[in-house]
């Protein structure tokens, strides 16, 4: 069976970007003389203003696998659509069976996740949001849904222009609230 280690880890790098270990997984090949372990690393690099990226690198030795990964998540990068420190709306990622659920949240909210979910919406640069992690807590699925879930983001007015309605209407009810006071 795999061994699991979680890490809390950050690094800041040259180039701006934040990079998070999410997972240390040790895992086995089996083959005919017997089992030949390496170590699975999982890295998020943000540079908190909407570009993301996911990793993944497998080595025999930890340092190895933690520079492939994060070689791999720099080339991943995707820029996500952000609302001021929120999300435009709703959405929803499914990869294998993983569900990630985000919704916008109001100012001060802060970020209501945990686990890899928290780590790729902090380095995103969200500040306020909250989550639902449904059906399988693997963690890499559960990351890649994630990311499903913010590649569904469109920006308001294309969100507006595809419902046939104007970008106020969208708006989330305590930016509504802001314009009649």
């Amino acid at each position: 069976m795999a061994e699991k280690k979680f890490e809390k880890q950050q690094l800041e790098v040259q180039d701006g970007f934040e990079e998070r270990v999410i997972e240390i997984a040790r895992v086995a090949k089996v083959v005919k003389g017997g089992r030949r372990f390496q170590f699975r690393v999982t890295v998020v690099v943000g540079d908190k203003k909407g570009t993301v990226g996911m990793g993944v690198g497998k080595a025999n030795a930890v340092p190895d696998a933690m520079r492939k990964a994060s070689e791999r998540a720099r080339k991943d990068l995707r820029v996500m659509n952000l609302f001021g420190t929120t999300i435009p709306h709703e959405s929803l990622g499914r990869v294998a069976g993983a569900k990630v659920f985000i919704k916008p949240a109001s100012a001060g909210t802060g970020v209501i996740a945990a686990g890899g979910v928290r780590a790729v919406l902090e380095v995103a640069g969200v500040r306020d949001i909250l989550t639902k992690s449904m059906g399988s807590a693997n963690v890499l699925n559960v990351v890649m849904a994630t990311f499903g879930a913010l590649d569904g983001l469109r920006s308001p007015a294309v969100e507006a222009a595809r419902r046939g309605k104007r970008t106020e209407e969208l708006l989330p009810f305590w930016e509504r609230r802001k314009q009649h006071v």
